[in-house]
Formats: structure tokens, C-alpha cells, sequence
């Protein structure tokens, strides 16, 4: 970053491909809409680049980048008057040519445990996606990106106390949602996820 802010436009590049792929996964836990996602993201990087000089190297690059990204986040939680519903189970474009051969693949685990674990996966997302933004940034950033309060605290910009708060509460909310999401199925075991860290992906 230092290099940049003195005019290296190639440490500008290094920057966006060390740090493209977890900004853009952070956005996704943030607002469960992979398009948006995407576009927060860049305006994140355009954000870097035309405020670069704003950066003191004393502060941890990544804490003030994610807080850029946090902040854009929030910004378009607060835009939107509603949650829009996100469907992962779009039907694949057509394919106009003869089906490719296939390998036989080795379903191990059984192709039902992946399904199961894919849909807890879309579950945490959802419930996630569906917490109050204060909660919601706490959560992703400590139990899904594996930060320290301290590091959250430092993005947040409030005191670690405040953080563990939300975090606590966070996670109280989540599991609530995701006994009740998951109790027809007969299966809770995901329920016990925001106690430690939450399933990343």
C-alpha cells in the first residue's frame, strides 16, 4: 500500500489479487446476494484507489480495507427496503450440444450427506443474511472470517466489550433461526454451528 500511495500502479494490482477473493466472500456473508456482492466489492477497491492517500501505514491495511467494505455493505442493507429471497438452486443454461461423457464419480460421502450439508450451508447463509446489521457484521467477522474481537473492534470502530455483546447476542438470534428452519427436518445439529465458528462456506 505504501508503494502505491507513491505512485506504484503495479502494487495497486497486487493489492486486488491478494485481496479480491475474501472481500468478495465477506460481501457475500454480509448481504447473501452474489451479484451485489461483486459490486460491493469493486467499489471497495475503487474506494482504496481514489482514497488511497487517506491511509496512515501505521493502521493494519487489511483492518481498514474491511472496514471499507463493511461500511459499503451496510450502506446497501440500508438501502434496501427488503431482504430479497436468493435462490441457490437456479436451473444450469441449457446445453444445445450432445452431453459430455461422464467419469464415474466416487459418492463418497453418500450424495444425500451433500445434499444435507449443502442445504445447512444455505441455511446458516439465509439466517445470517436475515440478522440486524449491527449483529450481522459482528457474526461474519468473527465466527465466519475467523477475526479477534480486538480486530473486529479495530473495523467497528467500538469497544471489544461491545463486540462480544453483539457477537453473544448474534449468535443467540442465529441459533433461534436455525432450530426453527431446521426443526421440520428433524435435524439440529447445525443449531450448536455459532457457538464456535460457523460453517465458512
Amino acid at each position: 500500500m505504501r508503494r502505491f500511495q507513491e505512485g506504484d500502479g503495479d502494487a495497486f494490482q497486487e493489492l486486488v489479487r491478494r485481496y479480491r477473493d475474501p472481500i468478495v466472500s465477506f460481501c457475500l456473508r454480509m448481504l447473501n446476494d452474489p451479484d451485489m456482492a461483486l459490486d460491493v466489492a469493486q467499489e471497495a477497491f475503487v474506494r482504496v484507489y481514489t482514497h488511497a492517500a487517506s491511509y496512515e501505514p501505521l493502521a493494519s491495511f487489511t483492518g481498514w480495507l474491511y472496514r471499507i467494505a463493511y461500511n459499503l455493505s451496510i450502506n446497501e442493507i440500508r438501502r434496501r427496503t427488503r431482504q430479497p429471497v436468493v435462490s441457490y438452486d437456479a436451473a444450469p443454461e441449457r446445453d444445445e450440444g450432445p452431453a459430455p461423457a461422464r467419469e464415474p464419480r466416487d459418492d463418497s460421502p453418500s450424495i444425500e450427506e451433500g445434499l444435507l450439508g449443502a442445504e445447512r450451508r444455505d441455511a446458516v447463509r439465509r439466517c445470517v443474511a436475515a440478522l440486524p446489521p449491527r449483529y450481522r457484521g459482528a457474526v461474519v467477522m468473527k465466527d465466519m472470517e475467523g477475526m479477534t474481537f480486538e480486530e473486529v473492534a479495530r473495523i467497528l470502530g467500538c469497544p471489544e466489550s461491545t463486540v462480544k455483546s453483539r457477537v453473544m447476542r448474534g449468535r443467540e438470534m442465529l441459533r433461534a433461526r436455525l432450530e426453527s428452519y431446521l426443526a421440520p427436518a428433524g435435524s439440529r445439529t447445525v443449531a450448536a454451528a455459532p457457538a464456535g465458528r460457523l460453517p465458512a462456506r
